[in-house]
């Protein structure tokens, strides 16, 4: 049970780097310096009060460099591989001792790394639809509406990570069917 609910906790957290790679990691960091989840072995930097500052700053810088236009469509190059590093990393530091190293890590690669992906490509599609439909004037809206939700859900990971990865579940099957949808409209249109 322990490697089921840090592999939801992973997943919440992945999905939340995929929004923005520094949000979850600080939320991480706070809970362990608050003592609301202990990392495992070799990620107890976590709870140190310096790193906790430092990646308080680079949540700050992340969220503000995307308010900056055009700036938020080259950091999203950037971001890309960055969110899949972070992805994983959060998925190994809650995942269980229960498992093999081995098995942790590739979990940690396949399932953490994997959703931060996917969720960070979802972004730049998000954010090159916004910059080439309204010049870029809406991409603070969708910066917003990023950062909120790394935020809300790494802080809901920690408490209800479960429903967390069924709501991202659902997120994801409501997702496809739009986009199913919206191509069948344009195939009919033409």
């Amino acid at each position: 049970m322990e490697t089921i609910l840090g592999l939801c906790l992973g997943i919440g957290l992945s999905a939340a780097c995929g929004f923005r790679v520094f949000v979850p990691l600080l939320v991480m960091s706070i809970a362990a310096i608050m003592g609301i989840f202990e990392p495992i072995k070799g990620f107890e930097w976590l709870a140190m009060p310096a790193v906790c500052i430092a990646l308080c700053f680079a949540t700050l810088c992340e969220i503000g460099a995307y308010y900056i236009p055009w700036v938020d469509n080259l950091l999203d190059t950037i971001a890309t591989p960055a969110a899949m590093v972070a992805g994983t990393l959060t998925t190994m530091a809650v995942s269980s001792g229960e498992m093999s190293q081995f098995a942790s890590w590739a979990a940690a690669i396949i399932v953490g790394g994997g959703t931060a992906g996917a969720v960070q490509l979802g972004t730049v599609a998000a954010r090159g639809v916004s910059t080439a439909t309204t010049g870029g004037v809406a991409n603070p809206v969708v910066s917003t509406g990023e950062w909120v939700s790394a935020l809300v859900i790494s802080v809901l990971s920690f408490f209800i990570p479960v429903l967390v990865v069924i709501a991202l579940l659902i997120g994801v099957v409501w997702a496809v069917r739009w986009f199913k949808k919206k191509k069948l409209r344009q195939a009919d249109a033409q």
